[in-house]
């Protein structure tokens, strides 16, 4: 009967409001050094602290996904109600926890921002603490998807770029390069991360299209000009597109109003 519920669920509501925010159950740890999460697997670097005011997470292997992972947002609280609220916190995805022990491995911002108020050092002398946790939408207010060209980038053929500001509850799984005007697509790799690479870059100026998946649901999404024919390494360019996609996830636990 559970299950039919959640599946009219789906049928019934919106993206927004059906059956799509799962819930989980695992455990949450800090990492003591600030930087240690801006310089994870993902590669944001120093540009992981303004994707969630440095409220950041290493997550494990099967929620980074080789990389895919790499900017999703999860709402997490820990289940200790007199140390924490109910609201708990939200991170951003910046690299992977290789520890076995638990799910997430937060900022310490991040990590006291789940306690009540004035409760923050008592969590912190806790180190681990049992979390619920669902995936949920990112939101960049008035902000599109960007392109960073990496250092690494060498004209006139190889060209490596990093994702930012990616919106919605989404993964983008794969990306074409071409001239603008030209319908001559050219595959780039996902190098690590949020950075994906080319030894085959066209010359000009450049458009990109890109796979994005969203729980069941996929498509192709089309950034006509994005970078110039002159363009730097080290510059951050607007794609001109804005990814708000939320997933379906065809989740059990229909009952999320406690959320």
């Amino acid at each position: 009967m559970a299950l039919f519920i959640c599946f009219l669920s789906l049928l019934l509501f919106s993206s927004a409001t059906a059956c799509d925010r799962c819930l989980y159950q695992s455990k949450a740890a800090y990492f003591s050094k600030a930087n240690a999460l801006s310089s994870g697997a993902c590669g944001y670097g120093s540009l992981a602290l303004g994707l969630s005011g440095g409220h950041l997470a290493a997550a494990v292997s099967s929620l980074y996904k080789d990389g895919a992972g790499c900017g999703a947002c999860f709402q997490i609280r820990c289940n200790n109600s007199t140390l924490c609220s109910s609201k708990g916190t939200n991170v951003t995805i910046t690299d992977i926890n290789h520890n076995n022990q638990t799910g997430f491995v937060l900022s310490t911002r991040a990590f006291m921002a789940m306690a009540n108020h004035g409760m923050g050092q008592h969590i912190l002398k806790l180190g681990t603490v049992e979390v619920e946790y669902k995936r949920i939408p990112c939101e960049y207010k008035n902000q599109n998807l960007a392109v960073r060209v990496e250092e690494s980038s060498q004209k006139p053929n190889y060209l490596a770029i990093k994702l930012l500001y990616q919106g919605g509850q989404t993964e983008i799984v794969a990306i074409d390069v071409a001239q603008v005007g030209s319908s001559n697509w050219n595959f780039m790799k996902r190098n690590h991360g949020a950075v994906w690479d080319t030894s085959r870059a066209p010359n000009g100026a450049l458009q990109f299209r890109f796979v994005v998946t969203s729980g069941y649901d996929g498509k192709w999404i089309w950034a006509k000009t994005v970078l110039p024919a002159d363009w730097k390494s080290g510059v951050v360019y607007d794609s001109g597109v804005q990814i708000n996609d939320i997933a379906k996830e065809g989740c059990f636990h229909c009952d999320y109003s406690h959320w």
